[in-house]
């Protein structure tokens, strides 16, 4: 509700209720869409209001029928029915069926591999079967062939719909709405996260489901908000609120301006106590008997010769940085994560020999093999000096990254190299029982999704991981990858009852010392 200044209309607006909130940013005061028939009456016709509104207003005053009791909805989504294909559904993935269709808004996060899409589609099958509803599925469009091959087992329509061109709105009929890696949403100054929270709140929408195996990718509180807010959960209706209680937001004083902060973690027992409900997240542990997973760290050092190699490139980095701050084309106080980004960059060039080594002794043996980079240089690098290879980058069409991937499970070829961004995202590789990681994402939930690409269900044995780690900067993005790790772990998992958090600063600081 957007208005000029006016003391009176001000006091009506404060008296509304379902309460409203001041947009500061916006200049304009936002209310949820229930508090309608009271503006409406406070108001009266002293304001304009814009056609969808109106729309959405006349769907309020006609309300869909409400859903059928959850016992008929259970038995209506046939969990127990083999699917099209043969399958049947694993005992977690009918009991994740079950707990969503009891909610109207939920956060199904168990960990990757658990098979979130065949639980979320049988529990959309019911509502199609009882309500006549249309299945709505937001996901990468690297992922729509696997939606509608599972929709197909299921017997399911959908209507698909990448994040990069969310739907302005949905259809008159019921919606169910399925987002797929949820996480996609996580930043609310993002036009797909609004576009999520647009359609999460249409009058129309009968079920809205998210789906992500890292809902706190970063291991910050201030990324559920966003989640919490598109499932309707309570804890989402006042946004300052949740921040000053759980990410430690504060005032700071920077520039002369006075800015919002809420990068913290804090209180996170009791978050974990209050998503429960509608949040369900399980480990592969607590689900499945697969084999185990073992991560192995290869520590690397250079000889005198590539060591003052390293320290000349990454001192021509520093120079050239140096120039163009001076020429005010960067910022000047972000030297230190340059410095940083550096030494990755060069660092990953200085790993290829044993890299080159590590998974040739591997193939030597027979072995199928899954390599992640965080570049695309050292990707195609590692595939002219060990090929024949699968390559999945950024630059591979959608089609032919899935047709490579089927010839990598089938055998055809023991070696895939992918980067973080691409390979990581969607597709199984539990063809492979090694999976090589050049260097480490800084999030834990990148690394968590790469690995997870292999260690899922119809894999043949033990998988490990090897992780490469030369220097410091390695050192200081596995070091905050364990840190975010603990957070993540506080807020989701129970019984996690202890945390020792190390904060970024310091981390640096002791990079920069032994540098």
């Amino acid at each position: 509700m957007i208005s000029p200044f006016d003391a009176v209309t001000q006091a009506q607006l404060r008296a509304v209720r379902p309460r409203g909130q001041w947009n500061g940013q916006r200049r304009c005061w936002d209310f949820p869409l229930e508090a309608a028939a009271a503006l409406r009456r406070t108001l009266q016709d002293r304001f304009p209001v814009e056609p969808e509104l109106a729309q959405w207003l006349a769907w309020l005053e006609q309300p869909l029928p409400p859903l059928p009791a959850h016992r008929l909805l259970v038995a209506a989504a046939g969990l127990s029915e083999p699917l099209a294909d043969g399958r049947r559904l694993f005992a977690h993935q009918r009991a994740a069926a079950r707990w969503l269709l009891a909610r109207r808004g939920a956060v199904l996060a168990d960990a990757m591999g658990l098979g979130k899409t065949l639980s979320a589609l049988a529990a959309a099958r019911a509502m199609v079967r009882l309500a006549d509803c249309r299945v709505l599925v937001l996901a990468p469009v690297g992922l729509h062939d696997h939606w509608r091959s599972e929709a197909l087992a299921l017997g399911l329509r959908l209507e698909l719909h990448s994040w990069a061109r969310l739907p302005e709105s949905l259809p008159p009929a019921g919606t169910v709405l399925i987002a797929d890696e949820a996480h996609f949403a996580q930043n609310l100054h993002t036009a797909r996260s609004r576009g999520l929270l647009r359609l999460a709140r249409h009058p129309r929408l009968r079920a809205a489901w998210l789906l992500s195996g890292t809902p706190m990718k970063n291991g910050r509180p201030a990324q559920l908000y966003p989640l919490l807010a598109a499932i309707d959960h309570p804890l989402a209706r006042d946004r300052r609120a949740f921040e000053e209680l759980f990410c430690q937001g504060h005032w700071r004083e920077r520039g002369g301006r006075s800015l919002w902060q809420a990068t913290g973690a804090s209180n996170l027992a009791e978050l974990q106590r209050l998503i429960r409900p509608l949040l369900l997240h399980r480990r592969k542990q607590d689900c499945l008997d697969l084999p185990p997973k073992q991560r192995q760290l290869h520590p690397l050092q250079l000889d005198a010769a590539r060591g003052r190699g390293f320290q000349h490139q990454l001192e021509l980095r520093v120079r050239d940085y140096r120039r163009r701050a001076a020429r005010g084309e960067v910022r000047r106080d972000a030297e230190v994560l340059a410095v940083l980004t550096a030494l990755r960059q060069i660092g990953s060039d200085y790993k290829l020999a044993a890299a080159r080594e590590l998974v040739g002794g591997l193939l030597g043996r027979g072995e199928a093999v899954v390599v992640f980079t965080a570049f695309v240089r050292t990707a195609r690098m590692l595939q002219r000096e060990l090929g024949p290879a699968a390559l999945l980058s950024g630059a591979v069409p959608v089609a032919e990254r899935q047709r490579l991937v089927h010839r990598f499970q089938a055998g055809e070829l023991p070696l895939l190299i992918a980067t973080f961004g691409t390979g990581g995202l969607g597709f199984t590789l539990h063809q492979a029982r090694h999976v090589v990681l050049i260097e480490r994402p800084w999030t834990p939930g990148d690394a968590e999704q790469a690995e997870d690409r292999c260690h899922r269900i119809g894999m043949g044995g033990s998988l490990t991981s090897h992780w490469l780690q030369l220097g410091v900067a390695d050192q200081l993005v596995d070091g905050l990858i364990a840190s975010k790790a603990e957070t993540i772990a506080l807020t989701l998992h129970r019984g996690e009852t202890q945390m020792r958090r190390r904060r970024l600063t310091a981390m640096v600081r002791e990079v920069l010392a032994a540098m």
